[in-house]
């Protein structure tokens, strides 16, 4: 054997620890955008679907819906063109105006308009928002009617529910509006 046999050789240096991968943060990883999108995706989709008809509503609603909503298209063209009333103070015009948006768009109750008119948010004086419900021409039951059509969708409420939901403070229908909108919810 030879010399250079008989001497021990050091041990092999040991590699370097890898450094510990850093994380990335949250809003650098794709999983995280993905969910971002999806969220919205079902947001925009539930408002929509509140804000109106469906498309898995029957031919039939949807015809009678549209021909609703350009009737209250129309109506709200005419009232907008109509000669201004000068004897009525700007904030009673806002008010009403304010009203129609909620009774058409959201199909609010009267009693729920008024309560919206004189929120914090609103801050209508209350003779401002008694003029817009007083002089508001609005189909209350037919809010009702879609306000149910949107429980019984989005929520799959049953009729019982959506008649409670109805009369609760958060809609304030009366209860014969309330009644009219389960009667005819299947139709």
């Amino acid at each position: 054997m030879s010399h250079a046999e008989q001497i021990p050789q050091p041990p092999a240096p040991m590699p370097a620890p890898e450094p510990a991968k850093k994380k990335k943060p949250i809003y650098k990883r794709a999983w995280f955008w993905i969910v971002v999108v999806l969220a919205v995706i079902i947001v925009s989709a539930v408002s929509s679907t509140s804000g109106g008809s469906t498309a898995s509503s029957t031919p039939k609603s949807s015809a009678a819906t549209t021909s609703q909503q350009q009737s209250k298209t129309e109506d709200t063209a005419k009232a907008s063109q109509a000669p201004a009333t000068p004897d009525v103070p700007q904030e009673y015009k806002s008010a009403l105006a304010k009203a129609k948006t909620y009774s058409g768009m959201m199909h609010m109750s009267k009693q729920g308009i008024y309560a919206q008119l004189t929120s914090e948010a609103d801050q209508f004086k209350p003779e401002a928002a008694q003029y817009a419900v007083d002089n508001l021409q609005a189909d209350y039951n037919a809010n009702a009617l879609a306000k149910a059509k949107t429980y019984q969708q989005t929520m799959n409420m049953s009729p019982a529910a959506i008649q409670q939901q109805l009369t609760s403070e958060a809609d304030q229908f009366t209860q014969d509006e309330a009644a009219y909108a389960v009667q005819h919810l299947n139709q």
